[in-house]
């Protein structure tokens, strides 16, 4: 069994335009929650899903995505 975790991202996200995108695309995957800190450019996700798999959905949106690791 695979425990839900919270991974941290570095999104470059500019506006709200931007966190708009990213919140599009996460609403579209199934079992995630996720918060976003459009001042700081980070997004928490928490999912049983693999870090590969929710860095690639995020690149979808067009920004540079970096993986900070777990909190």
């Amino acid at each position: 069994m695979c425990l839900s975790q919270k991974h941290e991202f570095e999104v470059a996200m500019t506006c709200e335009g931007c966190s708009g995108a990213v919140t599009r695309i996460l609403n579209k995957v199934e079992g995630v929650t996720f918060e976003i800190d459009l001042p700081k450019k980070l997004v928490w996700i928490e999912s049983e899903k693999d870090v590969e798999f929710l860095q690639k959905t995020l690149e979808k949106c067009g920004k540079e995505v970096k993986y900070n690791g777990t909190k």
